[in-house]
């Protein structure tokens, strides 16, 4: 059997092995019996191989078949600094992963597609920090600017998502967000004033640190990158998942 090998980025970092595919191994780490967990998994698959921080040879050894010729589900390669050891040129498609085990795949695109005229963003990071981020900066620069050596507080690799926004004018509005922002809205409010009215301050933490966070809230994208070298994935549109994924979109609250 073919050798998987999955970087799984919330809700925890890890570089896992499998015998698995993608869909597969997205319905085990969702809903696996032995582990009585049922919660979002967002992986990414990777090409193995490079460098000398992972053990690739101890995934050759144990993530083989067993002795009913039964695949093997998971072997862990590491669980620590995962995201800034595997290059970007390794990383191929993302995938979401609902709660009763349904997964999306998105493509990477090489080249963003990103609406001009905005004046501020909110992000979600996911990997390695997950602070809730209010910005100035577009998703490229707000890459840059998070793992520039040159920041006090930087990291050698982020992953994050764009998130949709509440319309402060007309809440009823919005469309379908989930309840992400309803014991922060005020805090949001005064963080996206700061960002758009000072120049010296173009990020502020709307919270430290979210647990998790439902996929219906991911507005253009996730991205991942070091400096100016940036990946982005694409989020379907709602007629794009109504089209072509209706299950998962109802699995995810989005239909």
């Amino acid at each position: 059997m073919e050798t998987h090998y999955y970087l799984t980025v919330s809700p925890i970092e890890a570089l896992i092995a499998s015998q698995l595919d993608p869909k597969q191994f997205g319905a085990y780490m969702a809903t696996g019996a032995k582990n009585g967990s049922y919660e979002r998994i967002m992986f990414i698959q990777v090409d193995p191989g490079f460098g000398n921080y992972f053990d690739w040879g101890y995934a050759k050894t144990r993530c083989v078949s067993h002795s009913d010729g039964s695949p093997k589900h998971s072997v862990w390669l590491s669980a620590y600094r995962v995201l800034e050891n595997v290059p970007l040129e390794a990383m191929r498609s993302m995938f979401l992963t609902t709660k009763d085990g349904r997964t999306l795949e998105i493509k990477r695109l090489e080249k963003q597609t990103l609406p001009a005229g905005r004046k501020f963003w909110v992000y979600q990071e996911l990997c390695p920090l997950t602070p809730l981020v209010v910005s100035a900066l577009c998703p490229s620069d707000f890459c840059a600017y998070l793992t520039a050596e040159e920041v006090h507080v930087s990291v050698p690799k982020v992953l994050f998502a764009d998130l949709k926004v509440v319309d402060f004018d007309n809440q009823e509005n919005t469309g379908n967000i989930g309840a992400a922002y309803d014991k922060n809205l005020e805090h949001l409010k005064e963080c996206v004033a700061a960002v758009t009215t000072s120049a010296d301050k173009p990020n502020k933490n709307v919270e430290r640190s979210v647990s998790s966070f439902d996929y219906q809230i991911i507005n253009e994208g996730i991205y991942v990158g070091s400096g100016t070298n940036v990946l982005m994935y694409r989020m379907p549109s709602t007629q794009e998942l109504r089209r072509d994924h209706y299950d998962w979109g109802r699995s995810a609250m989005i239909l």
